[in-house]
Parts: structure tokens; C-alpha cells; sequence
């Protein structure tokens, strides 16, 4: 039986064109492993969910025969059960186990099923994408997290290819898994609102990504209200992101999930130039730079999200002096650098 340096398990989607962000990261951090590796990885896909359970299971315990490090990058349901399945048979097989983490959710998850705690310990790195996870894993006794950001193999403008923007209308966007918990409608009140009490179009709002599956007809029913100036653009391939928005004013993530990570979109944003106003999250510092990169509101204050988009209007050079501050931070989380992180541990 073929060996390898590291079997990986993960929600590739394999023969679906798949854009959320859980798709995306387990794609990219396959690629650079497999680079790490010079192509000894072998893969287990968990697209299928529960009902796939089984032929899943089935892989991971041919991985464990096969590989010498195991890396996951599971969802909420598999760290309810690949995680401790691995962490159990690894009794056995002794091999190096690897919790790639994606988002920001697992803390808070840990809260609730404290079980899964003593399970994490048995796994020899976990790696997180910020500071506020790290610490708040160790407040629950985890010890072996280390901090590597989200990424993307992305190419970045240079200085010569940001745009300025001097009048309006200006043209902003999101770039996202499109959902209620997204604060997709937040945005879309808020440029309703700016419209009508100016009395002309300052902003246009274009709208990108997946809709999410359980939530077509809310989404059918508000973009049934869209004046001309807001539009649904669709899906854009992941290695299209930075072509897509780099003639955009700004990115708005206007998110009401608190557990984020360190979101791709706004590494896109930063490829591209693109400041990000953005709700203030629980990693919000991690990334963002308030007034440098960006502006946060206080999470869920809609009022104050108004109060940004009304501001930057008036001072668009304020935020043409942001672009260049971003391209210098979209270079923290390259693959190149995330590639040379990990490969620390993955030996």
C-alpha cells in the first residue's frame, strides 16, 4: 500500500463548483500542503454531510493506515465526530494529528460540548487564524493552538493599479455567502436610505455570492425591492476576486456572525485595494485597522454603519489614502507566507 507524508480531510466538494469559505480554505491549504510535501498528500472528501458518514469514517481510518500526519479542516458536525474518532484510534495508530481551523466559531462551541476539550488535547497542533481564538482556547486549558491566518494565492495591485474615486455615484459592494446572518439587508436599508435622503444616487450597491440554500425566498423577496442602483452579480470563481473588485470604492461587511475568523472576503478586498467597512466582530482588530484600513461600527449598530457610509461619502480621499495600506496588508496573508508557517509543523 502507497505511503504518504499527509492524508487530509476536509469539505472539498469535488465535481461541484462550490464558493463558500469553508470550500475555499480546505482547497487552498491542500494545495499548499501538497506543495510542502512535493505531492505526498492524499485527500478524503466530507462533501455529503451526514449521509456520507460512513464512507467518510472509512476513509479517515485508511488515512491513518496510510499517512504520518493527518490534517482536518471540519465543519461544526465534524468536530463532533471525525475529531474525536481520530483523536481515539491515533491511540493506536500514533500518527501527527492537525486541526486546521476555519472561522472563529470553535471556542464558543467548546462552551457548550466541554467534552470535546479533552479530545483537542490529544491532537499535537491546532491551528487558529487569531489572537482572540488562541486565548480563548487556552482559558479552557488548550494549550497547543498557534496562530496562522487565513490566506489566498491571490495577485496583488500594485501601487499604479488603484483606482481613485473623486464623485459619486460610488460604487461599494459585498462579497460573501449571501444570508440574513451576513447583514446582506442591512446594507442594502442603509444605501436605501442614504438614496432617498440625499434625493439622488451617492452609492450603488452590486451584491456577490452564493445564495445560501435554506434562504431563497427571503433573498427572492428583497431583491424584489432593489431600486436600479442595488443589483445581485452572482457568483465570482475565487481566482477572479481581485479582477472583480478592484474598481469598487469600498467592501462592506456588515456580518452579524460574532464568531468570525479571519474572513476571505476581506482578504480579497485587500488584494484589490479595497478598504472594508465592517461591523466590529470578535477578531475584527486582527484584520482590520480602524482608520487605516477600514472602519468598524459597534456589531449590530445599523445607525452607525449610516453614519460611516455617510462620512466616507463626503471625504472620498480619505479613503483613496487607505488603498495603499491595504495592498501592504493583503502581503500578511499570502500563500507564500502561510505556506512558510505551517511547514514548521507539517515535517
Amino acid at each position: 500500500m502507497k505511503k504518504f507524508k499527509v492524508g487530509i480531510i476536509g469539505h472539498f466538494g469535488f465535481g461541484y463548483n462550490l464558493a463558500n469559505g469553508q470550500t475555499i480554505k480546505t482547497k487552498i491549504v491542500a494545495e499548499e500542503i501538497k506543495e510542502i510535501t512535493r505531492g505526498s498528500t492524499c485527500y478524503v472528501d466530507t462533501h455529503g454531510g451526514i449521509r456520507a458518514l460512513l464512507s467518510t469514517i472509512f476513509g479517515c481510518f485508511k488515512l491513518l493506515h496510510r499517512c504520518d500526519n493527518i490534517v482536518i479542516l471540519p465543519a461544526q458536525n465534524g468536530v463532533k465526530i471525525i475529531m474525536p474518532a481520530l483523536a481515539v484510534a491515533n491511540c493506536i495508530y500514533n500518527k501527527k494529528l492537525h486541526y486546521s481551523v476555519i472561522g472563529g466559531w470553535l471556542p464558543a462551541m467548546l462552551q457548550e460540548y466541554k467534552w470535546l476539550i479533552k479530545y483537542l488535547k490529544k491532537f499535537h497542533y491546532i491551528y487558529v487564524e487569531t489572537s482572540v481564538m488562541k486565548t480563548a482556547l487556552e482559558k479552557l486549558g488548550i494549550n497547543n493552538s498557534i496562530i496562522i491566518p487565513n490566506c489566498k494565492d491571490l495577485q496583488i495591485l500594485t501601487e499604479e493599479e488603484l483606482k481613485q474615486h473623486t464623485n459619486s455615484p460610488y460604487e461599494i459592494c459585498t462579497f460573501s455567502r449571501v444570508m440574513k446572518e451576513k447583514g446582506i439587508e442591512d446594507i442594502v436599508n442603509v444605501i436605501k436610505n442614504i438614496n432617498s435622503d440625499k434625493g439622488r444616487t451617492i452609492y450603488k450597491l452590486d451584491i456577490y455570492g452564493p445564495v445560501d440554500a435554506n434562504q431563497t425566498k427571503w433573498f427572492e423577496y428583497l431583491s424584489s425591492t432593489f431600486p436600479d442602483y442595488i443589483r445581485y452579480r452572482g457568483i465570482v470563481d475565487f481566482d477572479k476576486s481581485v479582477d472583480t473588485l478592484k474598481d469598487y470604492f469600498v467592501l462592506v461587511f456588515p456580518t452579524r456572525f460574532y464568531t468570525e475568523g479571519i474572513p476571505g472576503t476581506i482578504i480579497d478586498a485587500y488584494a484589490a485595494g479595497i478598504p472594508v467597512v465592517s461591523a466590529k466582530w470578535e477578531s475584527f482588530g486582527d484584520i482590520i485597522e480602524d482608520d487605516y484600513t477600514g472602519y468598524g461600527y459597534e456589531f449590530g449598530n445599523i445607525d452607525q454603519l449610516q453614519s460611516i457610509m455617510e462620512k466616507i461619502a463626503a471625504t472620498p480621499d480619505v479613503i483613496n489614502q487607505m488603498k495603499i495600506h491595504c495592498i501592504a496588508k493583503a502581503q500578511n496573508y499570502t500563500t507564500q507566507r502561510f505556506k512558510e508557517q505551517l511547514s514548521k509543523y507539517i515535517i
